[in-house]
């Protein structure tokens, strides 16, 4: 089918045709739920290159799950994709969107090339008010990347209506994922409530406004971690540590810490880490994950593990 010009189906493709262009993947997969914007991202990379791949993760989470995610698998044959269900199980910490989404991405983890992913503007603008409402920081408002391997996102442009707008044009029924309903989750809330609430009081252009914050952010990032990778001190010695801006600072320490096996690194925990150099308060030392602990004696930063 041929997209109408400037219709929402063209605005997929010609986002997922700049994207094929740009990075050239090799091996091409797409994650598929059987939601607008995936099977809009599949339909769209089926018709742009050859040899893609289909993946349906079914979490087993939803009563039919299982039918749910075979049909998603037929449609996406139907599309001219090689398509492939692979079911998991959703267990550990952090809640049940967290453990679900760990499962998840372990499941689509490809041996070499990409899988693209159906995150949206609208998607962009979600992450950048969660992590500007839990204070995450710099990394976490700066929101999803367009190509982070093995991930590619080529959809961050497009807005949800269009990929519901493609899949109409397309012919395609898309599933309608009941969890996307449910005032429990706080993304849904951040969509239903306060997204358009926003976009009413400060007259529209919101979501596409948080996606330019999350862009520059991310120029910003990238600028202090090349400064913080080129830094040719002692990242452990005080006397190098402490005449860097702050912002440099944490970032030296971060790859300090991460070098020597702390993992899952929090603003709070570079925060306390950070005072032992500036101030050296926290003398009896700063916990980290990991079940380590960072002291600081004789200008020197050092990490020890716990003693039971």
């Amino acid at each position: 089918m041929t997209p109408a010009a400037n219709g929402p189906l063209s605005r997929v493709r010609t986002a997922v045709r700049r994207f094929l262009a740009e990075h050239r993947p090799a091996r091409v997969a797409v994650a598929v739920s059987g939601g607008a914007d995936s099977l809009a991202l599949a339909a769209c990379t089926a018709a742009l290159t050859s040899g893609a791949r289909a993946v349906v993760v079914d979490h087993g989470l939803q009563e039919g799950s299982a039918e749910g995610a075979e049909r998603a698998a037929r449609t996406c044959a139907g599309l001219g994709l090689d398509a492939q269900v692979r079911r998991v199980e959703v267990t550990g910490g952090g809640g049940p969107e967290a453990a679900a989404r760990r499962a998840r991405y372990a499941a689509l983890r490809p041996e070499r090339g990409l899988v693209l992913l159906g995150h949206t503007l609208d998607d962009q603008a979600e992450t950048v008010l969660l992590g500007l409402g839990r204070g995450s920081g710099p990394r976490s408002i700066a929101g999803m990347r367009e190509l982070d391997p093995p991930w590619g996102r080529p959809l961050l442009g497009v807005t949800r209506a269009d990929t519901e707008g493609a899949c109409a044009e397309l012919g395609l029924s898309p599933w309608s994922d009941p969890h996307n309903a449910d005032p429990a989750f706080t993304r849904v809330r951040l969509r239903r409530e306060v997204l358009p609430l926003l976009e009413e009081v400060l007259q529209g252009g919101v979501a596409r406004a948080l996606a330019r914050t999350a862009a520059q952010l991310r120029e910003d990032n990238d600028a202090l971690d090349d400064l913080a990778d080129a830094f040719a001190g002692d990242r452990g010695a005080v006397a190098d540590l402490a005449p860097l801006p702050v912002a440099l600072r944490r970032r030296v320490l971060r790859r300090w810490l991460l070098a020597e096996g702390v993992p899952e690194l929090s603003d709070s925990h570079l925060r306390a880490v950070d005072a032992l150099v500036r101030t050296g308060a926290g003398g009896g030392g700063v916990w980290v994950p990991g079940g380590f602990v960072v002291r600081r004696a004789r200008g020197r930063l050092r990490v020890e593990p716990v003693q039971a």
